[in-house]
């Protein structure tokens, strides 16, 4: 398996954070430049999967967010990333990923648990980008070594998060 310099496993901390940091706070631009122009982005939690491509699909994303009640205040967490170098000098990863909703007074609620499926490419400038990212939830084919387990079950998307176009 290809080895990952040191450098790039910090920038591709770096560049998970930077997801976040946008996403979070509503930065439709600097949530685009952390995916490449042919990107694949895909939340694959409800019955119904939500899928974007390119950066007009992440500015729609974006959008969405922007106008989900209850998203603004939401925090996405990152931790407990593996890396997998790929023989073509990009990497895949994986994550673990919560989301608190930090809104009014604590205690604040913890409103997602699941997991980043990435595969991130470096470009020509030296900047590291997801080409695709896929948001699951904590069940599924992850968990196929527990007996019972492995199936992924979908859940009814809440009204709050109904894509409005």
């Amino acid at each position: 398996m290809p080895q990952l310099a040191i450098e790039d496993r910090l920038a591709l901390q770096d560049l998970i954070a930077d997801y976040s940091w946008a996403l979070d706070t509503g930065d439709a631009e600097a949530l685009v430049a952390c995916f490449t122009e042919d990107c694949l982005m895909s939340e694959e939690v409800f019955d119904d999967p939500d899928i974007w491509h390119g950066h007009d699909g992440i500015r729609g994303l974006m959008k969405h967010y922007a106008n989900a009640p209850g998203f603004p205040g939401r925090q996405h967490h990152v931790t407990q990333v593996k890396y997998f170098p790929q023989g073509d000098g990009s990497v895949k990863l994986k994550s673990f990923a919560f989301v608190t909703e930090c809104e009014g007074e604590p205690p604040y609620t913890l409103r997602f648990a699941g997991w980043y499926d990435d595969h991130a490419v470096k470009g020509a400038d030296g900047k590291w980008r997801f080409a695709r990212r896929i948001v699951r939830l904590w069940d599924g084919e992850v968990l196929k070594n527990f007996p019972g387990r492995g199936h992924w079950v979908p859940r009814k998307r809440p009204d709050s998060l109904i894509i409005r176009k």
